[in-house]
């Protein structure tokens, strides 16, 4: 009985370690609360704005934002119109100080 504990012990550590080094090493955002639900909101809003559009590329193109208002777009696209369309919906959107994007153009196979 004894060696069941320490053995489901040890393997529930192991597992939690990943977790404890991701939380450890993740974004410095979360340190302030309030700064890491705006920078959220940015986001959120923003990927929306690119799902109302029903840009076909959606899919591949990943947006962040960081706590200066910074977004950053990154992925694929079919088309550089698509492109355009997607930096221009994030310059738009409330909040964002500036854009950086590296998204490149690849169509869907």
């Amino acid at each position: 009985m004894k060696h069941a504990l320490a053995a489901s012990c040890i393997v529930i550590g192991t597992m939690l370690a990943p977790v404890a080094a991701y939380a450890a090493d993740g974004d410095t955002d979360r340190a302030n609360p309030k700064l890491f639900v705006k920078d959220s909101a940015i986001t959120t809003k923003i990927k929306s704005k690119l799902a109302a559009e029903h840009l076909s590329s959606l899919k591949h193109i990943q947006v962040d934002t960081d706590q200066n208002g910074v977004v950053w777009m990154t992925g694929t696209a079919n088309s550089q119109e698509e492109i355009n369309q997607a930096i221009t919906i994030a310059k738009s959107t409330e909040g964002v100080k500036t854009v950086k994007a590296d998204i490149r153009v690849q169509k869907d196979k």
